[in-house]
């Protein structure tokens, strides 16, 4: 049977290169608990649409350019980055690669943070600080999903590169990125303490643009 893939959808997840890794995890887990509690900022801006938690998205979102720690994260993630965008096939080519956005995620059990995409960015991603024992993955949603119409649900056993929805599990240190526009949540968890994070977008410009 003549069958070919197309249109394929590319998640990168891979642990982040780092002798040191427990210990710088949990000097960002200090900085983003300070974080939570210094700035009031943020703290308004998620009891309107981050309840429960705290997020710095609206308030301090390019930490990677005001905090010397989240620069260090960014030099470790840029590599990957680059990777990925190599295997997706972009043409790079006087193009340059950069981060743009980068904020914190402080996560009780409950949380949620709804279903989304990232607008006007090229590729974007997650940093897993502290992922506590049943603590909400990331849900990925089949960018097509609403093409579907009047096809039947899929068997039990499809593989999951046909489900509608796939959940990626984490743990801390884990690099997890997708391109901007595919749509992801994470659903709440019933778990004991935090789950931090720093999530992040990069954009593609010609060289000599800014």
């Amino acid at each position: 049977m003549a069958i070919r893939v197309l249109f394929p959808t590319l998640v990168f997840k891979e642990t982040l290169d780092n002798p040191h890794l427990a210990r710088f995890n949990q000097d960002l887990a200090d900085e983003c608990r300070s974080l939570a509690v210094s700035d009031e900022a943020g703290r308004r801006w998620s009891a309107q649409h981050y309840l429960g938690g705290y997020t710095s998205y609206g308030s301090l979102d390019r930490l990677h350019l005001v905090s010397s720690l989240f620069a260090r994260l960014r030099r470790r993630i840029d590599p990957y980055v680059k990777a990925y965008a190599r295997a997706l096939h972009y043409d790079l080519s006087g193009r340059t690669l950069a981060m743009t956005d980068c904020w914190a995620n402080v996560m009780p059990a409950g949380v949620v943070h709804s279903l989304h995409l990232h607008p006007a960015s090229f590729v974007s991603g997650t940093y897993y600080v502290e992922v506590p024992r049943g603590a909400g993955a990331l849900k990925f949603e089949d960018p097509r999903l609403g093409l579907h119409m009047a096809t039947p649900p899929r068997r039990a056993d499809a593989p999951e590169s046909f489900h509608a929805f796939v959940t990626l599990p984490a743990r801390a240190g884990d690099v997890v990125l997708f391109e901007s526009w595919l749509r992801h949540e994470v659903p709440p968890g019933r778990f004991s303490g935090e789950r931090i994070s720093i999530s992040f977008n990069y954009a593609c410009t010609a060289k000599g643009r800014r």
